[in-house]
């Protein structure tokens, strides 16, 4: 009896914090979590997160992080990017640091420990690489290396805080306070294109294809097809400051911060160029980063970490079937939740491997045998059919030898 009121109770529970709940139940935590996530950049497998903490390392797609550190004399990372077997890493005062042993160990690129050439002096908010071409965005112009960040050249917007950058063939767009500025000489010369631009603080750039997007502090989006010569509104629907964009294919991702004192999405997704949009999750978690990697979107948040989902469960056409083996168990988060009547379970196996997949309801009782055979090393996707079963909460546990993983679901008719 106590078993069953302490059941219902939570049932209860979960029921009044649903709304909040549902809308981030595709969305999975990793285990990178509790830190502020500012940037992020990708190399093979290595997918790399810059923290207030460091730079953290996952080869396994955001399972497990390693703190890669070592040289890092400055912590607080505000940009990363890679540059053929070079990985950089941008601070608000410590200048630029570069990796060649994917992160395994830093050093200052730059001539000294100290002097200008490295950009010790400045903010550095963003990169953008074009050939052998290293730019960095600071809060005092553009800066250009073209030796793997050894050396650093002033190119120009002096007294302008750059916060994003963004390489289009020959052309280099510059976000700043001030609106968008161009170069087609690699940042010799600078020309404002801000014709149509009502807001002109811009956080970040976009591009698709000859879309080109820029997104702003007040919220509005941007939309030029013509390289930034003019520009139109394509959307005013955020009513806070657009911090990322991510692309995959034709559609476009954006995150925001949470509005004060509301509880709504800060990810959204776009399929017609900006004109509309659609929630995909993430309610009141402040998005500082997206990017979009193999078949998943990649969120690093404000204090709560990485977030991953799949494209498929937001994309149609999407194959979410991974091409190489997987480095260990995965079980992710059942989609969609809450379901009505039947759901999907996504796993991952690293080896030829006995898998034994179980649902059991509130009290621990055994309802429903998934996988109950050997599976060799891939990804699988099964469903679950609850046609007969009651409303509530329901838990699937995932067990391969010395692995075991249980997770949580709602069903409601």
């Amino acid at each position: 009896m106590k078993s069953l009121i302490r059941g219902i109770l939570l049932f209860s529970l979960f029921i009044i914090f649903l709304p909040l709940h549902s809308l981030r139940a595709q969305w999975v935590q990793t285990s990178l979590d509790s830190v502020e996530v500012r940037t992020f950049a990708f190399s093979g497998i290595n997918l790399f997160a810059g923290t207030e903490g460091g730079v953290f390392l996952s080869t396994n797609n955001g399972t497990t992080w390693t703190l890669v550190n070592t040289g890092l004399t400055s912590t607080s990372i505000r940009s990363l990017t890679v540059s053929d077997t070079n990985i950089f890493a941008g601070t608000p005062s410590g200048g630029v640091f570069r990796s060649t042993n994917n992160g395994t160990s830093w050093g200052p690129a730059r001539t000294g420990l100290s002097d200008h050439t490295g950009l010790g002096y400045y903010y550095i908010s963003s990169f953008a690489v074009s050939d052998t071409n290293l730019f960095s965005g600071t809060d005092n112009g553009v800066f250009l290396s073209t030796n793997n960040g050894t050396n650093w050249t002033n190119t120009g917007l002096a007294g302008f805080s750059v916060h994003a950058l963004a390489v289009s063939g020959t052309n280099l767009f510059a976000g700043t306070d001030s609106g968008v500025f161009l170069s087609t000489n690699n940042g010799t010369i600078w020309t404002m294109v801000n014709s149509g631009l009502t807001v002109t603080s811009v956080s970040c750039f976009a591009i698709i294809n000859t879309n080109f997007f820029a997104g702003t502090v007040g919220g509005v989006v941007f939309h030029s097809t013509n390289n930034g010569t003019s520009w139109a509104v394509a959307s005013n629907i955020f009513n806070s400051t657009v911090t990322s964009f991510a692309v995959s294919g034709t559609n476009l991702f954006a995150g925001k911060q949470p509005g004060m004192g509301v509880l709504e999405t800060t990810v959204f997704l776009s399929t017609d160029n900006g004109a509309s949009w659609t929630h995909q999750g993430l309610v009141a978690i402040g998005v500082n980063i997206l990017a979009v990697n193999g078949t998943h979107l990649f969120a690093g948040t404000n204090s709560a970490g990485v977030w991953r989902r799949p494209l498929s469960e937001m994309i149609t056409g999407v194959n979410d079937q991974t091409t190489s083996p997987p480095f260990q168990f995965v079980l992710e988060q059942n989609y969609p939740n809450p379901f009505n009547p039947s759901t999907k379970i996504r796993f991952a196996v690293p080896g030829l491997s006995f898998v034994l997949l179980k649902v059991y309801n509130l009290l621990g009782q055994e309802v429903a045998t998934l996988v109950n055979e050997e599976k060799r090393a891939g990804s699988y996707e099964v469903q679950w059919n609850a046609i007969g079963f009651s409303s509530g909460i329901y838990f699937y546990k995932l067990r391969s030898g010395n692995f075991v993983e249980t997770k949580r679901m709602l069903m409601i008719k």
